[in-house]
């Protein structure tokens, strides 16, 4: 790995504070582009400087040829551009060549939620009598209840919580802090876990969830006990944490909350990445109309009229 790449990720994880899974994804993508430009300039090092908006074109052009989505292309684009503009403002680069090339147009996919009734039935699942079962439920009902990522989860500590007023405070991407409530449920799922943790959970481990080894939980076994209760829902694709967040903001949507209270709560550091819960919202009363209403001509439940 070229130093310029080792620097620019130095300065994503220490100054802007990026998450470990964004920063692994930026390097991954400017280690795929770095191999691209050895093989192509047959010289290694590769001389950024020397690196056009040709070249860049190119290098998406590659990508498109080997059947790479719009989506995974505009997202190494964007590590692109980046690393670029970190290289200009250390005086390294004049200019970013990357600069005025066009992101590919990507469709955008309504995120997968399930239905209140279906949240419901989900909370059922864990076993009441095993640590698991009272952790996994309390996972569950936290993950509905604030809408909060992955990794906020894994993170969450016991001296962020604040039960006698039902809230919690969040560090969320870029370090911001929000403070989030929780729900009656959740907040009775959470109280009978924080009963037993003491007698997993290992000396100086502050994070709230815990593995029964007394560990802290780590991403991939987060991502399991998920998928292990998602297993059988067929309404969705993906049986990930995410589902919890997608399904949070769309239920809030549903019930009329305001946009912005719902940015803020997520987290979201732009509106527009927001709306789409608008979209979902609209979606689904879109589906609701189909399936119900006699005047739509999508349904059977009576005959068109006669013109």
């Amino acid at each position: 790995m070229h130093n310029y790449i080792r620097e620019f990720i130095l300065y994503l994880n220490y100054e802007r504070r990026y998450s470990p899974n964004t920063v692994e994804n930026y390097q991954r993508d400017l280690a795929q582009f770095e191999a691209y430009l050895k093989e192509l300039q047959f010289q290694s090092p590769v001389i950024w400087e020397k690196v056009d908006r040709i070249g860049i074109r190119n290098f998406l052009g590659w990508l498109a040829s080997h059947n790479y989505r719009k989506k995974s292309i505009a997202r190494k684009l964007a590590s692109i551009k980046s690393f670029f503009s970190f290289l200009t403002k250390k005086k390294i680069l004049s200019a970013n060549p990357a600069l005025t090339i066009k992101t590919p147009k990507t469709e955008k996919s309504l995120p997968d939620f399930i239905t209140k009734g279906t949240i419901a039935e989900v909370m059922k699942l864990p076993p009441k009598n095993t640590y698991e079962g009272i952790r996994d439920r309390a996972i569950l009902e936290m993950f509905y209840s604030t809408g909060i990522r992955r990794a906020e989860m894994i993170n969450l500590t016991l001296n962020r919580l604040m039960l006698d007023k039902d809230l919690m405070r969040i560090i969320g991407k870029g370090d911001k802090e929000r403070v989030i409530p929780i729900g009656t449920y959740a907040r009775e799922a959470l109280v009978d876990y924080l009963n037993i943790r003491p007698s997993y959970a290992r000396p100086g481990v502050e994070e709230v969830f815990v593995l029964k080894s007394g560990k802290k939980l780590y991403p991939m076994a987060l991502n399991r006990i998920i998928s292990k209760y998602l297993h059988n829902i067929s309404e969705i694709k993906k049986k990930s944490p995410h589902v919890f967040r997608h399904s949070f903001a769309t239920h809030l949507m549903d019930g009329g909350a305001d946009i912005r209270a719902v940015k803020d709560l997520l987290g979201h550091a732009n509106l527009s990445t927001t709306q789409i819960y608008t979209h979902t919202s609209i979606e689904h009363l879109k589906s609701v109309y189909n399936r119900s209403h006699p005047g739509d001509k999508k349904n059977n439940f009576i005959k068109r009229r006669s013109r």
